[in-house]
């Protein structure tokens, strides 16, 4: 009889990452592809094989799951030797993605009376204050109180909030991009508010800046260095020794802000 494989040592809830969800488009038009599993260690993975035009096997490890880009005439059983080769970076990876996607879910803002989200790192209430006449920050309690009707819709009051919160990063972000643009010895043409949904900067030989305004939910030193971050691209356009010895130069412990910002997810609004 043929040997039983071993139970998987993740929950059925750990495991749901690993049942991939096919690409609706393929790499390259009429490309092969199937969905098939295989076994690394004691935990079952699902993984999308597309056959293509390449001279290697690639793996892509996304949102979707595990992805794998094989030349034609390779045989499966070389796939599979190759994977069970790469096994550990590939569950590592695997279990990023599924912690990443737990972290957008628990960022998600509920636009309601009583909803809460991030501002500068801790958390502020929306109030529905009907009898307001304009938005009142109340910083003792960290409440933010809305001049709107107790029935307000979500889109009222997120349209009123984030408003609120751009105005404030302007506020914040401007000294802050001159304090480090003296510092640093450059000079910044203009700051424009960006909404990217995947990049926090980005600065441009002319010396303009751009910095998305959802860091203002962030903790200023996680702001601190993404303005380092963009101010010292107008010295170094790179990501060379010379450009983190720039940054360096005005924030000694920048790496400590760097790690906190990957481990953040833009704030779903």
């Amino acid at each position: 009889m043929p040997a039983k494989r071993p139970a998987p040592l993740l929950q059925d809830s750990q495991l749901s990452l690993f049942d991939v969800t096919p690409e609706i488009t393929p790499a390259e038009p009429g490309a092969p592809r199937s969905r098939r599993e295989l076994w690394l260690g004691q935990h079952r993975v699902g993984y999308e094989l597309k056959r293509a035009r390449r001279r290697s096997i690639g793996f892509v490890v996304g949102p979707q799951g595990l992805r794998v880009s094989a030349p034609r005439w390779v045989p499966i059983d070389d796939i599979e030797r190759a994977l069970h080769h790469k096994g550990e970076w590939i569950l590592r990876k695997l279990v990023e993605q599924r912690e990443r996607q737990q972290r957008v879910q628990a960022s998600r803002i509920e636009w309601l009376d009583g909803g809460r989200l991030p501002f500068f790192g801790d958390a502020l209430t929306l109030v529905l204050a009907p009898a307001e006449r304009e938005i009142v920050w109340d910083a003792a309690v960290r409440q933010l109180r809305l001049p709107l009707p107790l029935g307000a819709s979500a889109e009222q009051i997120r349209d009123l909030t984030q408003a609120w919160l751009q105005a404030r990063a302007r506020e914040d972000f401007l000294p802050r991009c001159q304090r480090f643009a003296e510092a640093l010895g450059v000079t910044m043409k203009g700051l424009r508010l960006s909404s990217a949904q995947t990049r926090w900067g980005s600065a441009s030989a002319d010396g303009s800046i751009r910095l998305n305004w959802r860091l203002i939910h962030f903790t200023p030193a996680i702001i601190d260095y993404v303005v380092a971050h963009e101010l010292a691209h107008l010295r170094e356009m790179n990501h060379s020794p010379a450009f983190w010895d720039t940054v360096r130069s005005v924030l000694p412990d920048f790496e400590r802000s760097r790690e906190a910002l990957r481990e953040e997810s833009i704030v779903v609004q």
